[in-house]
């Protein structure tokens, strides 16, 4: 039996059923990464504690209620602080951080009882849409090594499509789950702005940041995503609400669907083969005999501008803690307090986690506050408006992930083109709207996404709908 290329239901019903003990899925899972050390995947391990934690695992009594995740291996986005392991989030400014806690996140995994492998390698501070910015060199597409896994997120990506773990944790500040999820032909799922906690998440872009789940089908992201939700004291933005049993609602019939579509939208790009497959996801529905309806969203087109205000913005003020003085890199040899300061974020930060913190800056420069930062708000409103008149008469809408299918690495130096990748993910971060990306379509054999945005809180129904669409 070839363990690593079980689904997480397929883990779990081997475990219970002793078919396999935790031991040999870690150890499986340990060779396999091994041998496929090229694809730059992990920027540190956790080996010795996982199979530690596996024999516990194995030896212990718990019954599936109680820790349904028992002895299930996975893997954290290296952004997550991980009591007691590197948490460096892609940059040399956090090269040598040990947190002396763990996120949330990483607490209700351990708590259903998963089994961390390691931290997954991602563009610093999750800046990029390629995984070209990490410290640590770009991580490969296992299923084209010339290609990109996608950012940031791209490591957690690249770790479930090389059968290094069945799920794992991302986060999604501007797409960066469900791009790389497209790439590598995973599912990927960014929930409801406040559904997953963010404490111990290191911050971006507070505002748009949101924790969720990368995993091979549908029904293994709503396992993983069932134990990541739910209401968090520690973090203010935090929802306070009931978490739906995701699993069993993707395969309800309790649902009824109208997907809104946006035809207009994706032909004024003139992309051919963009339209082509979104024809055939709407043929797909038909098929399925799911209502359709064409919606307008005027607005959405500004996304990205707005994006690459309001994020440059937050970033320039959640990344000034990082001065060399309580923590982070350090430089050597510096005159005075300005010069530390000068050198440790000169040599600390990245080029491009740089240009954010400039844009930024100016950005809530005075005189400048109110033409962009404020201007860009009022567009952020607008938008949020659209995909609230646009749900009043659907569930949810239907929007390719990505314009194309992974690149290849180097190949985009432009900082627009690269910025581009993100032009349909970003409006469900701006409006904090649950977004999913499946599989669907490919191109030069690389796989293609289809994205489903549902309203607020609805992951439920996304799981639903993107289920039925999978169904043969």
């Amino acid at each position: 039996m070839d363990l690593e290329t079980l689904t997480l239901q397929e883990q779990i019903s081997g475990l219970r059923d002793k078919k396999f003990s935790s031991v040999e899925l870690v150890e499986n899972y340990i060779s396999v990464i091994g041998n496929n050390e090229d694809l730059n995947v992990f920027v540190s391990n956790d080996f010795e504690r996982a199979i530690a934690k596996a024999k516990k695992s194995d030896s212990s009594n718990n019954i599936q209620q109680d820790m349904p995740l028992n002895g299930i291996p996975m893997v954290h986005k290296d952004i997550f602080c991980t009591e007691g392991v590197k948490t460096s989030c892609g940059s040399k400014m956090l090269d040598n951080f040990y947190p002396p806690y763990s996120a949330t996140v990483v607490e209700r995994l351990e708590q259903a009882g998963s089994i961390c492998l390691g931290k997954a390698n991602m563009d610093e501070f999750a800046m990029g849409s390629s995984n070209e910015t990490s410290f640590y060199g770009a991580v490969k597409n296992p299923l084209n090594k010339q290609k990109s896994p996608g950012g940031s997120s791209g490591g957690s990506a690249a770790a479930v499509a090389a059968n290094f773990s069945s799920f794992s944790t991302g986060t999604d500040t501007g797409g960066s789950i469900r791009q790389p999820a497209s790439f590598c032909g995973l599912v990927g799922i960014k929930p409801t702005y406040g559904r997953v906690s963010r404490y111990g998440m290191i911050a971006f872009a507070s505002s748009l940041d949101q924790g969720g789940i990368l995993a091979k089908n549908i029904k293994d992201t709503a396992i993983a995503l069932q134990y990541i939700s739910g209401y968090d004291p520690k973090d203010a933005t935090s929802i306070k609400t009931e978490v739906p049993n995701f699993s069993e609602d993707c395969e309800s019939d309790k649902f009824e669907h109208v997907v809104g579509l946006a035809t207009n939208l994706i032909n004024s790009f003139g992309d051919e083969n963009l339209s082509k497959n979104y024809s055939k996801a709407i043929k797909r529905l038909a098929k399925l005999k799911i209502k359709t309806k064409e919606i307008e969203l005027p607005n959405l087109e500004l996304s990205l501008p707005v994006y690459y205000v309001i994020a440059p913005a937050e970033c320039s003020a959640n990344l000034s803690r990082y001065d060399g003085i309580r923590f982070g890199y350090r430089a050597e040899n510096v005159d005075n307090l300005e010069d530390l300061y000068f050198k440790s974020r000169g040599e600390g930060f990245g080029n491009e986690t740089k240009k954010r913190i400039l844009i930024g800056t100016y950005c809530l420069s005075s005189g400048f506050y109110d033409a962009y930062y404020k201007k860009a708000q009022k567009i952020r409103n607008l938008i949020s408006s659209d995909f609230v008149n646009a749900f009043k008469d659907v569930t949810s809408i239907m929007l390719p992930t990505t314009s194309g299918e992974a690149f290849d690495l180097g190949s985009i130096t432009d900082p627009i083109e690269m910025y581009k990748q993100d032009i349909f993910t970003i409006p469900a971060n701006l409006g904090g709207l649950p977004a999913i990306s499946i599989p669907f379509g490919e191109k030069d054999n690389m796989p293609l996404g289809i994205q489903f945005i549902g309203n607020i809180l609805e992951e439920s129904s996304l799981l639903n709908i993107s289920n039925k669409f999978q169904l043969d």
